[in-house]
């Protein structure tokens, strides 16, 4: 037997992490959870004029066992926040979180008793998305740019003493929130 030349071989080396990013970064499994007026944009930005699909992300899951995106889509309120919670505890690690539209990410112009001042405060944010509502091109950039973060491996990791199950929920107390 010769001697193989291996500059002939066809071979293709990465490591492993590399290899799922690549892989997790096309199959996103979101989770809509939709509250008001900036899903009718986020059911436009699943349209077939602007392709989610292209980017892995068009076909939203309804349990969020089977989700690793949560698109937070809508105003949420005090009341609303504690299953907001338990549904972002519910999904499977790795999970990566999207604010769609400027009350999701900062309470927009709802600064009252009532509403959550940017979801933040319940659930850690990997992409924000301003917008009121955010334009279907706006969405399709903060996808690309949470793909990015997929591909490089970077989400939260929620801590041990953190992860409970008991379904307690405290807001966050704000100083500065109108009573």
């Amino acid at each position: 037997m010769g001697a193989v030349d291996v500059s002939k071989l066809n071979w293709m080396t990465t490591r492993m992490d590399a290899a799922l990013g690549w892989a997790r970064k096309f199959s996103i499994f979101q989770y809509p959870f939709v509250t008001a007026c900036c899903g009718m944009e986020y059911m436009a930005t699943a349209t077939a004029h602007y392709d989610m699909d292209r980017f892995g992300a068009g076909f939203p899951r309804f349990s969020p066992r089977q989700a690793d995106v949560l698109f937070v889509v809508g105003t949420i309120s005090h009341k609303m926040a504690p299953v907001l919670k338990r549904i972002y505890d519910q999904m499977a690690e790795p999970k990566w979180v999207v604010a769609f539209g400027v009350c999701t990410c900062t309470g927009g112009f709802y600064d009252n008793y009532a509403t959550v001042q940017g979801i933040d405060t319940i659930v850690p944010v990997d992409i924000y998305i301003p917008g009121c509502p955010p334009r279907p091109e706006n969405v399709l950039d903060g996808l690309i740019k949470l793909q990015e973060k997929i591909a490089q491996g970077e989400y939260h990791r929620v801590p041990q003493e953190l992860a409970t199950r008991s379904g307690e929920f405290r807001v966050p107390h704000r100083p500065d929130a109108h009573l």
